[in-house]
């Protein structure tokens, strides 16, 4: 008997309602033309700037609750402000539930344009601590002159030389428990899908008690897979090794905040943000998101690309258990990309040809390409 899953659908705020809808509507479809296949009782939750005045948060008690109580979730884009207002609600969803692993797969489809061909990578990035944990000190404030007091007094060799009304305090916390879980998963992924390469990457020559315990938890969780090949790289390097020769790697875990900086990288070997899914995965649930924003400027204008939260839908159906209809709905992706009819703009030649189809339409083509 075919399998009924839960999943909270968040709607999002500038064109995230539209991609919602579009993403919806595709794996309901995937679901339906694949035999055997389940089917997905949707729940809809709002969340966003959109609903501040309404709710007083952009991210609802009831929203929460329903990631919480469902088997995943797919969520549309969500406006973070630069500078000021609300914090990322993803950040919050994140902490919140601990969905500790920030899932990136990065591949090339033909008809994309790219500069490269033949990318097929998956970033494993730790969510939870580093930098991007956002434990920070504002200038002038009696915390980071302690601070700069108490590292200046136990430290020897590495002072802090700037007074603590013209400095800036983060703090990077990097754990044991933390990067051997994030390492672990990469290699449980690598071994589920046929992977054959992890490359760890920290910046351990440097930053040795964080980033080096990093790279120690690595290498330790890598004796326990014997059958996948490992390997270490600094963020640096690794920077340049993606540009010049992506083929070399497959499966590339590391901390939060370079793997931050690396999705946007990898994302840019296959064409940009418009075709990079994602997912963010716990041990009791998972939240799959495009990497791209919500391009308020946009709004219900039924015009952006809605490649990458159908993509991460994709991802969605993979977690579910249906791997069958995943594939499906990757296939009719891929169709109608290398067709190259029924896209939006940006995945045109020129971005003002006339023959550019909207958000919805795009969906239907997809539809349509399952048979």
């Amino acid at each position: 008997m075919a399998k009924t899953h839960t999943a909270t659908l968040i709607t999002g705020d500038g064109t995230g309602p539209e991609l919602a809808a579009a993403a919806r509507k595709c794996l309901d479809a995937a679901l339906e033309k694949t035999p055997g296949a389940g089917r997905i009782e949707w729940t809809e939750c709002v969340a966003g700037v959109d609903i501040m005045e309404s709710h007083g948060t952009p991210m609802p008690a009831e929203t929460i609750q329903s990631v919480r109580d469902t088997d995943a979730t797919l969520k549309a884009p969500i406006t973070t402000p630069i500078g000021s207002g609300f914090r990322s609600v993803n950040v919050l969803l994140r902490q919140t539930l601990d969905l500790y692993c920030c899932l990136r797969p990065c591949k090339s489809y033909p008809g994309v344009r790219s500069k490269y061909e033949n990318i097929d990578l998956v970033l494993v990035r730790e969510n939870c601590e580093d930098l991007y944990a956002g434990v920070e000190f504002e200038k002038g404030t009696k915390e980071v002159g302690e601070l700069i007091e108490t590292v200046n007094r136990l430290s020897t060799d590495k002072k802090i030389k700037t007074p603590g009304d013209s400095t800036g305090v983060s703090i990077k916390p990097i754990s044991v428990q933390n990067s051997e879980r994030i390492v672990r998963f990469a290699f449980e992924y690598a071994k589920k899908h046929g992977r054959k390469k992890v490359t760890y990457v920290e910046k351990a020559n440097i930053m040795k008690h964080s980033d080096g315990l990093f790279k120690a938890v690595a290498e330790e969780v890598a004796r326990d897979y014997p059958d996948i090949e490992s390997e270490e790289r600094l963020i640096d390097n690794m920077c340049m090794q993606l540009v010049q020769k992506p083929e070399l790697y497959d499966v590339i875990v590391t901390e939060n905040l370079y793997g931050d900086i690396l999705s946007d990288l990898c994302a840019g070997l296959v064409g940009g943000l418009g075709v990079a899914p994602g997912a963010n995965i716990g041990d009791s649930g998972a939240v799959f998101e495009a990497t791209h924003g919500s391009a308020p400027k946009y709004k219900g204008q039924n015009k952006v690309n809605p490649t990458a939260v159908i993509l991460s839908g994709m991802l969605m159906l993979d977690y579910l258990g249906e791997a069958a209809a995943a594939k499906t709905l990757e296939n009719a992706v891929a169709k109608v990309i290398v067709e190259g009819k029924s896209v939006t703009y940006d995945m045109k030649p020129h971005r003002d040809d006339p023959t550019a189809v909207g958000t919805s339409e795009m969906a239907d083509a997809i539809i349509a390409a399952m048979g």
